[in-house]
């Protein structure tokens, strides 16, 4: 196996990790999190659960992230291709996390997963990687 799906594996694992730390830092500043977005809403709006969403996210993005790595390594092709959408949805959340009001540990979080994003991404169409999955997987 090249280095480059090495290095791929191990960034999908560093995603799941940035979200784990989202996750556990969104239950730890939950409430400073449901103040600042009450700053010039309504008082009868029902604030967001920001903690359900952060928490199920990090399950899913782990689940999905240790499947997919397992198919990417054994050389199956197609799972380069979900972890490419797995990473675009990561991107996108983050660019959401960076327009909103948040605290800036998860802005840092952020900018350090949209980094993450773009190595990931580089190292997936790797030329060794793309040699790598133009075997047929047995």
């Amino acid at each position: 196996m090249p280095q480059s799906v090495r290095v791929a594996s191990a960034l999908v694992w560093t995603i799941v990790a940035l979200s784990g730390l989202t996750a556990l830092l969104t239950v730890l500043l939950s409430n400073q999190m449901l103040e600042e977005w009450s700053v010039g809403k309504p008082d009868d709006l029902t604030p967001p659960s920001f903690v359900p969403v952060a928490l199920t996210m990090f399950v899913v993005l782990a689940l999905l992230g240790w499947l997919l790595v397992v198919f990417l390594r054994h050389g199956y092709g197609w799972a380069r291709w979900a972890i490419v959408a797995l990473v675009i949805f990561v991107a996108n959340v983050s660019f959401i996390g960076l327009r909103g009001d948040l605290p800036t540990l998860f802005v840092l979080l952020a900018v350090v997963a949209l980094a993450v994003d773009v190595v990931t991404l580089v190292m997936l169409f790797h030329k060794d990687t793309s040699a790598f999955l133009r075997r047929v997987p047995s």
